[in-house]
């Protein structure tokens, strides 16, 4: 197995071709973040792997972050939750539109920075 099948997530742009390679997902969305900044760019997942032990029977994203708290102590990142929605077919950007406007409305808070966990 080469070293780049082993980094479970990588996320680019598919207008410039920037990407990041990275263990952690929230890496991901810190890359998102930036490069939107500065180029106005959407970035979107091209690998992602949360190596994750629960089955996600939901397709909502408050019910998404529920399911994944068993596997997350202190919240789940936010990065985790992306490539999940992806997995669903709902692209990076849209996840964090709709996280904000959840959070905005009570349904999501963070117990640390970058972690969700549902009320």
């Amino acid at each position: 197995m080469s070293t780049q099948d082993q980094i479970p997530y990588v996320a680019v742009c598919p207008e410039c071709d920037a990407s990041v390679e990275t263990g952690v997902a929230n890496e991901c969305v810190e890359f998102y973040r930036r490069h939107y900044r500065v180029t106005g760019h959407n970035v979107e997942f091209e690998r992602m792997d949360p190596n994750i032990d629960v089955e996600i029977t939901e397709d909502s994203l408050k019910d998404v972050t529920r399911q994944l708290e068993k596997e997350y102590q202190n919240g789940v990142p936010i990065g985790v939750i992306a490539a999940v929605m992806k997995d669903l077919g709902k692209p990076m950007a849209e996840t964090l539109d709709e996280i904000y406007e959840i959070r905005m409305g009570g349904g999501l808070y963070e117990p640390q920075d970058d972690h969700l966990s549902a009320f």
